[in-house]
């Protein structure tokens, strides 16, 4: 079992998944790394009588391991330990609930995680050598779009959280209840990757691009709204022109915008009503797109949300606690005898061909 658990830790640290999830002690460390905080593996050994007087508490996870716990007393303390978690954040649950829905529009400010430095560096401190400018472009510009990136974050995170835990309180599903990479819960034995996202822009574009339309939907917008006399805002971002197109063709009473926008939406359905029908095809491209530095080819569970009538207003569905969690609740049931080999994947990457295993829940709102 030693050898067994140095194999596997350094598949881990390499982020080598495909050799973790084959193995067939894959779950079984996975779900003890979950549980790898010192004080918790303290009490798991207390709870399935392992003996670690004298042991090295940084060699307290192999220990562990090596004495082979049986699945069902590991499933059985995690189960203990998550609960206790969870009567905490449940007793804040209904106003954070309420926090959210005082959220009115969601902006990201115009860029993620790992392009706000380069752009603060490059808008604000190398392009400007006046400090009065600089102080204005500050009080002007920078504060708002901060605060929309932080907002924007704060969002995606506690509603992440919120719906996480509606898949760990299902009895189907065993938590991980500490932070272990590319895992958020097991399903039958099996590790997954929850992934909560809105129905891809790319793929979206490759399916216009299919039907011969231009891949990118404001093109179309604007193209129309040019030769009918239409205004729009030519300063606004690609993003917000859409919106306001959306909504200037969607309630003006000229019967070609009707039209042109009865159709728009039409191929829009089409689109998305296709991928339900066949999601394998969407599950390869989100795993055939990811960003490189980002990569893996571990297990996921995709969960896309999708606003039917208004696709922009999509993000609005990761803070429906009615509508997730009647959704995920019956997927969990309905699935209850699966034979989880009916989700594997097959992709590629680079070169090189991947086999995972994942599934693709639609959330929608008619």
């Amino acid at each position: 079992m030693q050898k067994i658990f140095k194999a596997l830790s350094t598949a881990y640290q390499n982020n080598d998944f495909q050799t973790i999830l084959n193995h067939q002690f894959g779950s079984y460390f996975l779900k003890l790394r979950s549980l790898s905080r010192i004080e918790i593996l303290k009490n798991l050994a207390h709870f399935a009588d392992i003996n670690i007087a004298g042991i090295d508490r940084k060699y307290f996870f192999e220990h562990i391991f090596c004495q082979n716990v049986s699945q069902e007393t590991i499933d059985y303390f995690i189960r203990q330990i998550y609960q206790q978690e969870r009567s905490v954040r449940i007793h804040n649950e209904e106003r954070l609930y309420s926090y959210l829905y005082r959220i009115k529009n969601l902006d990201s400010g115009g860029f993620n995680q790992s392009q706000v430095e380069v752009f603060i560096v490059k808008n604000y401190i190398k392009d400007v050598s006046d400090l009065d400018a600089l102080e204005a472009k500050i009080e002007n510009e920078l504060n708002a779009k901060i605060r929309n990136y932080v907002l924007w974050s704060w969002y995606n995170f506690w509603t992440s959280i919120l719906i996480e835990d509606m898949f760990k309180d299902h009895p189907d599903i065993i938590p991980a209840v500490g932070l272990v990479k590319k895992v958020d819960f097991f399903w039958k034995n099996l590790p997954f990757d929850l992934k909560v996202t809105f129905f891809p822009d790319g793929f979206l574009k490759k399916k216009r691009r299919e039907r011969h339309l231009p891949e990118r939907e404001i093109i179309e917008l604007r193209s129309f709204a040019r030769k009918n006399g239409i205004p729009f805002d030519k300063d606004l971002s690609d993003d917000e022109q859409t919106i306001e197109l959306l909504n200037r063709l969607d309630e003006s009473p000229n019967v070609a915008a009707q039209t042109f926008i009865k159709k728009f939406h039409q191929t829009r359905v089409e689109i998305i009503d296709n991928a339900i029908a066949n999601p394998h095809e969407l599950i390869v491209w989100l795993y055939e797109n990811q960003a490189p530095r980002r990569f893996d080819a571990a297990n996921r569970f995709f969960l896309i949300l999708i606003d039917r009538s208004n696709l922009e207003e999509s993000w609005k569905l990761k803070r429906n606690k009615e509508i997730l969690s009647a959704g995920i609740n019956s997927y969990l049931d309905d699935h209850r005898h699966i034979d989880l080999n009916q989700l594997r994947i097959n992709f590629h990457w680079e070169g090189s061909e991947y086999q995972t295993q994942a599934t693709c829940l639609f959330i929608i709102r008619e």
